[in-house]
């Protein structure tokens, strides 16, 4: 592309990318229209399945929606920045489909389809309490269940967290801490039962 031509689409981006901030959605879906094969090669490439580029595809416009405002042509055009968080997004997919993976095939070693060792007692008490998390869990607020599910569900640091969501890192922090001494405190008579 001769400099010209690229000089005027970046300047062409960067009114779109005005135009989202603003709110306007003919805005995003100019950008969409002019990025979206290019970010889903790069979903597809990094995830290998084209339901979760897909998927990712979305959160990262989601995020050019709720964002545009950080945008900063100081520091990269807009087509690196879509790039930036396309890229981001698919390997914190691909981060989670592992973990998942991981517990999956950690469960179904633990727990065989037929039952015939003696730790299916053990099996069905850990389910209980699970269920027991999970109903604590679901009593929190969105925002602090969420950062809990991010480091605990999907195995993310809270570093990682913060980057993800564009939560301050002691905004995170707080609403671990918060959540944590809440589960603490509803799940206490659970945890003195296992003394």
């Amino acid at each position: 592309m001769k400099s010209r031509e690229k000089s005027e689409q970046q300047a062409e981006d960067a009114a779109l990318i005005e135009g989202i901030v603003v709110r306007r959605a003919e805005a995003l879906a100019d950008l969409y229209d002019r990025y979206s094969h290019l970010l889903m090669a790069l979903a597809s490439r990094v995830l290998g399945d084209p339901a979760d580029a897909e998927e990712v595809l979305q959160e990262a416009f989601l995020q050019v929606w709720n964002q545009a405002g950080r945008y900063d042509a100081s520091r990269s055009s807009v087509s690196t920045w879509l790039v930036l968080i396309t890229r981001s997004r698919a390997i914190d997919r691909l981060r989670n489909l592992r973990v998942v993976q991981r517990t999956a095939t950690a469960a179904q070693h633990e727990n065989p389809e037929t039952h015939a060792s003696p730790r299916g007692v053990q099996n069905v008490l850990n389910a209980e309490r699970r269920f027991r998390l999970e109903e604590e869990l679901s009593k929190l607020p969105a925002e602090q269940r969420q950062v809990l599910e991010m480091a605990f569900y999907g195995g993310m640091t809270q570093s990682e967290i913060a980057a993800h969501t564009g939560i301050p890192l002691g905004t995170v922090k707080t609403r671990t801490l918060l959540a944590m001494r809440k589960l603490r405190t509803a799940l206490a008579e659970d945890v003195d039962q296992l003394r």
